[in-house]
């Protein structure tokens, strides 16, 4: 049964493949974006038939069409940003080969598709509204996962205790996709590669405490491997090594002979990052004292070594430019580096991003001219901490929260926003839940509700 299920679900993935594929050419045929396309889903007794059409030559509203056809989830697709030109078109413009006159459509009964076109785009989710609909499931799979949310805490615990570690994590949702370099005659067969990517990484309490489970089995059979891990967080992610934050990364697709690998390879990292922290305190000096830093909510998840090549790069363009920074005039101030931007640039929480291609003359004169800002921005980032932990805490206090957290990608300033609207709000609704500050509304397979820091009242 099992691998006739395998069978089932290899085939369904490879005619989404297939279709997305062709996708291209059925979006520029003008005569073909109104046929109607069947395609077999599986379920519990085989397959069943899902029916759509192609109304329009938008990118995302096809995607979200299919996906809504096959019952997929939308939620992250439709978080993300798309051209603005090419929505303006398809909200305009249905490009269907027969356009009938508004009379058609009284005199006949049938539905103008213009018109509910507009006016599902006139609707727009409230907070109220959408937990209306959704708080009855939310709770009823936070019920299920009890037991499951217990076991995670006690393996936590037990193994962290048990190896001495400082921490243990599980990263799975630190995935977003930027879509505005995507076109309907492009890049179609990627995006649904991203999109998969997106739901694959949606693990829930059952994956994490197998996760767990499956450490625990490796501390029985090889105890000798994990004698260097005390002190260390240990992360759950989809890559093994280590983490340029200096953390043990575990592959979550990985079997035991590659995670005993790294924990052997540990005392060879720890030398690397000994390196690694001589390189960032040498950038330091060639730039007045400024603490080069590198920010794990707000950059790419890179390894030590894609890190240290980063640096390393980076202090070589320094001494063979030779800038003339007075020594420790830039003390206090704090940067990053990132390799895929082009400018260098400030961040509202006080530091700088600059580029490893910067130009050193370009990178001198915005840091000096800049550098108070910086200072500025540092100290109001202190105290919106300190302003965003007390509204968190009432909060989740007031509303009988059982927690209350955001996505890494949603700011102290918009958390701190999010909160003081939520406040003013009377939210029965939220009494014992889990509430998750996003960019999105949404109900995860464990009852987290995720709404958005901006939602609407």
């Amino acid at each position: 049964m099992n691998w006739f299920a395998l069978l089932i679900t290899c085939i369904f993935i490879m005619f989404c493949i297939l279709l997305v594929q062709n996708l291209e050419q059925i979006l520029r045929d003008p005569t073909a974006r109104t046929k109607k396309y069947t395609v077999f889903q599986e379920n519990t007794s085989g397959f069943r038939a899902v029916s759509f059409t192609l109304r329009t030559r938008d990118l995302l509203s096809t995607v979200l069409d299919i996906l809504n056809s096959c019952s997929l989830s939308t939620e992250h697709v439709q978080s993300l940003n798309v051209n603005s030109q090419s929505r303006k078109e398809a909200k305009t413009v249905l490009n269907r080969p027969i356009k009938w006159d508004k009379t058609y459509y009284s005199f006949t009964g049938f539905k103008d598709p213009e018109e509910e076109l507009e006016q599902a785009q006139r609707v727009e989710t409230t907070l109220i509204s959408w937990l209306d609909d959704n708080e009855a499931g939310a709770v009823k799979k936070l019920k299920k996962s009890l037991p499951l949310r217990k076991e995670l805490e006690r393996l936590k615990f037990e193994l962290s205790h048990h190896l001495q570690l400082s921490d243990i994590r599980l990263l799975f949702l630190q995935v977003a996709y930027d879509m505005n370099s995507f076109s309907v005659g492009s890049s179609l067969l990627l995006l649904s590669k991203k999109c998969y990517s997106m739901w694959q990484r949606s693990w829930g309490i059952a994956h994490r405490c197998s996760q767990l489970h499956s450490l625990g089995r490796l501390v029985q059979q090889r105890p000798e491997v994990l004698k260097n891990v005390k002190g260390r967080t240990l992360i759950f992610t989809d890559r093994s090594g280590m983490s340029a934050a200096g953390h043990i990364m575990l592959g979550t697709m990985d079997v035991h002979h590659h995670w005993t690998k790294i924990f052997e390879r540990l005392p060879n990292y720890y030398k690397l990052q000994k390196r690694m922290l001589f390189l960032e305190d040498r950038i330091s000096q060639l730039l007045g004292g400024i603490q080069v830093i590198y920010i794990e909510e707000l950059q790419p998840l890179l390894t030590l070594e894609e890190y240290y090549d980063t640096l390393d790069c980076f202090y070589s363009k320094l001494l063979d430019s030779r800038l003339p920074f007075h020594p420790r005039s830039l003390r206090g101030l704090q940067m990053i580096l990132e390799s895929d931007r082009y400018a260098p640039s400030l961040h509202e929480l006080g530091h700088f991003t600059i580029p490893t291609a910067c130009d050193p003359a370009t990178l001198q004169w915005f840091i000096i001219a800049k550098a108070q800002e910086a200072r500025q921005n540092l100290k109001r980032k202190e105290e919106m901490m300190i302003t965003e932990k007390e509204l968190i805490n009432t909060s989740t206090e007031k509303f009988s929260l059982d927690r209350l957290y955001k996505e890494p990608s949603v700011s102290s300033v918009q958390m701190i926003d999010c909160c003081k609207r939520l406040l003013e709000e009377s939210l029965p609704y939220l009494q014992g839940m889990h509430l998750c500050i996003s960019h999105f509304y949404s109900v995860l397979q464990d009852g987290d509700l995720c709404i958005p820091w901006n939602w609407k009242s």
